[in-house]
């Protein structure tokens, strides 16, 4: 069988993190692109709005300079160049996604700790969205001290929120029940919060997006796309490491 040597292609803080977490473990890790590469590691995600690698380069230059075969470990592989090459979405992996969503809470509760003039102990509290996130999101909160109010779009949802001790908003009538929340969490990559909703919220409330898609109508939102790589790269890193050397086991 032959023996596995990664590339990771770009220098961003979680790529050098990966790279340092494959080292550790034993693996071979490639300093340049050349023939021995078997497996190259983008970022998640792995490109820019412009096409361009994050971290530098474009696939068009790095890709002949790699064997044919090679395998592409990454996030949203979309790419005219990929097309014909094996790739492998950590984006539509459940493992790295369900990790992946727990490094962005604890992302997302830092940035919010030094925002707020208030600890979270008793703090009341709003996060929309009952996926991936937002779960991990509010376990944490409420393991602070947060009281913890989740807005959810299903009923069965608000059922089970409330059966897990969490208060149970409909996502469609926020309105006037934002008055109560000195910050909000949101998970949804779609329009949840307009300006005329936004009106209901106390003065000094944090509003945090945390979806792909800004959530939260005004310029006050602080949208945090991206967490794990920016506020905790290097455990970003060793989350792709590990994918990477499951995915590339075939687990």
């Amino acid at each position: 069988m032959r023996e596995v040597v990664f590339f990771p292609a770009g220098r961003t803080p979680a790529l050098l993190a990966a790279a340092r977490a494959l080292t550790c473990r034993g693996c071979q890790v490639a300093e340049v692109p050349g023939p021995q590469v078997t497996h190259l590691l983008l970022a998640v995600p792995a490109f820019e709005a412009d096409g361009t690698l994050k971290g530098g380069g474009t696939l068009e230059e790095l890709l002949p300079r790699l064997p044919e075969n090679i395998t592409i470990f990454g996030g949203g592989l979309k790419h005219p160049a990929l097309e014909g090459k094996k790739t492998v979405d950590f984006l539509e992996d459940e493992n790295y996604l369900a990790e992946n969503a727990a490094i962005t809470a604890y992302c997302a509760v830092s940035l919010a700790l030094v925002r707020m003039p208030v600890t979270l102990s008793g703090c009341p509290v709003l996060v929309v969205g009952w996926g991936r996130i937002g779960k991990c999101l509010a376990s944490l909160l409420k393991s602070m001290g947060a009281r913890v109010d989740v807005a959810a779009r299903r009923e069965k949802d608000r059922a089970m929120l409330r059966a897990l001790g969490y208060g149970a908003v409909e996502t469609a009538s926020l309105g006037g029940n934002l008055l109560r929340y000195r910050a909000v969490f949101n998970t949804v990559p779609a329009p949840v919060i307009s300006e005329e909703q936004r009106a209901y919220c106390q003065k000094g409330c944090l509003l945090l997006d945390l979806a792909s898609k800004k959530g939260i109508a005004g310029e006050d939102v602080l949208w945090a796309r991206g967490l794990p790589g920016k506020e905790a790269p290097e455990s970003a890193g060793l989350l792709m490491a590990q994918t990477a050397l499951r995915l590339a086991a075939g687990g």
